[in-house]
């Protein structure tokens, strides 16, 4: 930027699916849609701009083996910024990363705290174990380390079966969601199978994620309630590669893992057909790598979803959904911009020209 502090983005702002204007500008880190007096010394950007991209199932702080030191989240940061993602939902970290609220230069997080799961029913080093009659409160307690989520572990490989089986118990699971409302949070849960589904949407859960388990007996379920489903498709590209892992030790399991897999696109198209909310998130942070929110964009049309409808899982409707603001008046300006329109091919998305955050171009 110039020394004035003020940038132009100038070329085609979509501000909304349609609602596209010529300009904005930035002046103090904030979005204006009046050329501020005095503005003849500007930095200008031009090209096709979007709100910044959202990753609303992201883990930054954690890696394959749980928690990870500031150095490594900062790197984690900086590549879903470096690759247009500006709002992360942190689905769940043991670290402590409230240190990035303080940069600038980083995007902004809204966390869920720590995992919850049943013992020795997740990845080691993720979660708080416990058992079903301590949910409730660990349920609070995250409630008030998050911000304004709380994330539950609702499905796992149960080795009494070889198969995936639901965690919770109907009544924990109904006063520990209880409890969050009551504190103000919402709750999303980790979900691959069927059998969970139906008692989480039932106790008032807000989102699944992964929700490969949908079926036509539960879809219509989760539409006339406004669960909304965050599918991770790049994540579970990793499907096959798990199931072949498991093949001799929990034949079932990997059996089971290789259907959803198959079904993934279907289910995921089924959803939005019968008007589920659809979100973008990768799961980026555990075995995944971050800055794949244009992948996932992609899977999503794979699936069948409508481009349009897709960019709005990671852009408007994403920022609606998680309370955040997009490029309106005075909001901050953290906006990606491209060298063609990604409404026509949201391909596009994978090569931003210029990043803006907080009204400073940082890449």
């Amino acid at each position: 930027m110039s020394d004035s502090g003020v940038l132009r983005v100038r070329g085609r702002v979509l501000v909304g699916p349609e609602d596209v204007r010529d300009e904005l500008w930035v002046v103090g880190g904030r979005i204006s849609f009046t050329r501020p007096p005095g503005a003849d010394d500007v930095t200008t950007v031009e090209g096709w701009a979007l709100p910044g991209l959202v990753d609303a199932h992201c883990h930054v702080g954690l890696d394959a083996h749980g928690p990870v030191d500031a150095e490594t989240a900062e790197r984690q940061a900086l590549t879903d910024r470096d690759n247009g993602t500006l709002l992360i939902r942190d689905a769940g970290s043991p670290s402590d990363t409230r240190w990035i609220d303080d940069r600038e230069d980083l995007p902004k997080i809204i966390r869920a705290g720590r995992h919850i799961a049943r013992t020795k029913r997740y990845i080691r080093n993720y979660a708080h174990e416990i058992e079903p009659d301590e949910l409730v409160a660990y349920v609070g307690r995250e409630a008030e380390r998050g911000d304004g989520w709380v994330k539950l572990v609702g499905d796992w490989l149960d080795r009494s079966t070889g198969d995936l089986g639901s965690c919770w118990p109907r009544a924990e699971v109904e006063a520990a969601i209880a409890e969050a409302h009551r504190l103000g949070a919402r709750v999303t849960a980790h979900c691959f199978a069927e059998d969970s589904l139906r008692d989480l949407v039932e106790a008032g859960i807000d989102c699944i994620e992964h929700a490969t388990g949908l079926t036509e007996d539960t879809i219509p379920l989760f539409a006339e309630r406004g669960v909304a489903i965050v599918p991770t498709l790049v994540n579970i590209a990793t499907f096959p590669k798990l199931a072949a892992g498991g093949d001799s030790k929990f034949p079932i399991w990997a059996d089971h893992m290789r259907r959803l897999y198959d079904r993934r696109y279907d289910t995921v198209r089924s959803a939005h057909d019968a008007g589920i909310p659809v979100f973008v998130g990768t799961d980026a942070g555990g075995g995944l790598a971050h800055g794949l929110a244009a992948a996932e964009v992609v899977e999503l049309t794979k699936a069948g979803i409508p481009p349009l409808a897709a960019l709005s899982a990671t852009t408007w409707g994403a920022r609606d959904w998680l309370g955040r603001p997009g490029l309106t008046e005075g909001a901050a300006a953290d906006l990606v911009v491209y060298d063609e329109d990604p409404r026509a091919d949201v391909r596009a998305l994978a090569a931003p020209r210029r990043i803006v955050v907080n009204g400073n171009v940082v890449s």
